[in-house]
């Protein structure tokens, strides 16, 4: 094991299994849950991937839960999953934020709760939330405005949180320094996404299944089809392969992160996609036509009940399932009544028991 915090730590799990026998476990995990046996397994750096990390104030610095001990905080001077730039970042908060008015989780007083350390390819930036009910408020905005004048990150944000909401991001912010925008790049495109917004925390891998999903498309006869990206975020999956169809719609339920889409496309120079603030169980409210291709991409809940009716009721010609749970996809399958042609996973998380799924579901 490489990390001296392993065991204590709640972050990874896996360390003390081989990377080759986590990758077959993982591979295990999609098998059992589609039924599927010639997968292709992607996978990329074991360590050294993260762009984002959530980091707890605490009496000694910064750190992570505890295993099985929620309440409690390890310190951590360096994490090895995160890249050199995050943890450079995470030495820099510790050493100006060594006697910070950090927040108790067991008293629910003091001021200061996360620092989130985020380190995209083309951007920096550090969100410092702040107990908003904490009376030391004022005193802990002007330090982290005096940090924001010698910091290297390029965009610093204060979030606030209310004593009683354990969450690292939120639309109540306002920036230090920079701008709300992070900035990368994949498959030849530029996507901005906002700081408090969600965006893939592995772009290594992320680039890979952004391709491996183009090339998957590739196959059909799109150039008069509509592709609905669903749960689209920020636009990634409909972006990149926009070239490919007549018509792209974005469908997401944040308007924050259709914003960013609306702006991806106008700064991509893309003319055939559009994005929709929608819940995806509305979907069938939007100008659809035939023939109809999916990108499904939703949270580990899955898709609810409504949704999965609708993307049932339209019959897709074609549906790409990205999923982040194999288990709650395999409750799924059998009420989407499509054929299984092809089956990927994508290692997105080393050293921890998560893994990324990729199916295509055909009709035909």
């Amino acid at each position: 094991m490489q990390c001296k915090y392993f065991g204590s730590c709640g972050g990874c799990s896996a360390q003390h299994i081989s990377y080759e026998t986590q990758l077959l476990n993982k591979r295990n995990v999609v098998f059992h849950n589609t039924d599927f046996e010639d997968i292709k397994i992607f996978s990329g750096n074991p360590f050294n991937y993260r762009n984002r990390m959530d980091l707890i104030f605490h009496p000694r610095g910064l750190g992570f839960r505890e295993k099985g001990k929620w309440q409690n905080i390890v310190d951590i001077d360096e994490c090895l999953i995160s890249n050199d730039l995050l943890n450079r970042l995470l030495k820099e908060v510790r050493e100006n934020f060594t006697d910070a008015d950090y927040f108790d989780l067991r008293k629910q007083t003091g001021t200061f709760r996360y620092a989130v350390i985020r380190t995209p390819g083309k951007s920096s930036s550090i969100s410092f939330v702040l107990n908003s009910d904490s009376t030391r408020l004022t005193e802990g905005i002007e330090r982290v405005k005096g940090y924001a004048k010698i910091s290297s990150a390029e965009n610093i944000a204060i979030t606030y949180a209310k004593h009683n909401e354990d969450r690292s991001i939120s639309e109540d912010y306002f920036m230090v320094k920079g701008s709300d925008m992070l900035h990368d790049t994949f498959h030849g495109k530029d996507f901005f996404y906002n700081v408090q917004g969600f965006f893939q925390n592995n772009p290594q891998m992320a680039e890979q299944m952004l391709g491996y999903v183009h090339e998957l498309l590739k196959k059909y006869e799109t150039k008069d089809a509509l592709l609905v990206d669903l749960y689209g975020g920020v636009g990634t999956f409909g972006l990149v392969n926009s070239e490919l169809f007549k018509q792209v719609y974005i469908v997401e339920s944040f308007k924050g992160s259709i914003d960013a889409a609306n702006f991806n496309i106008n700064h991509n120079d893309v003319k055939n996609a559009q994005g929709f603030v929608m819940d995806a169980k509305n979907v069938k409210k939007l100008n659809l036509f035939e023939p109809l291709f999916m990108i499904i991409d939703p949270p580990r809940t899955g898709l609810e009940q409504k949704a999965l009716l609708a993307i049932k009721e339209l019959k897709p010609k074609v549906i790409i399932y990205i999923s982040c749970n194999p288990a709650q996809l395999s409750k799924e399958l059998p009420k989407l009544k499509m054929n299984l042609k092809s089956v990927a996973m994508f290692d997105l998380f080393p050293q921890t028991p998560h893994v990324e799924a990729v199916l295509e579901l055909t009709r035909d």
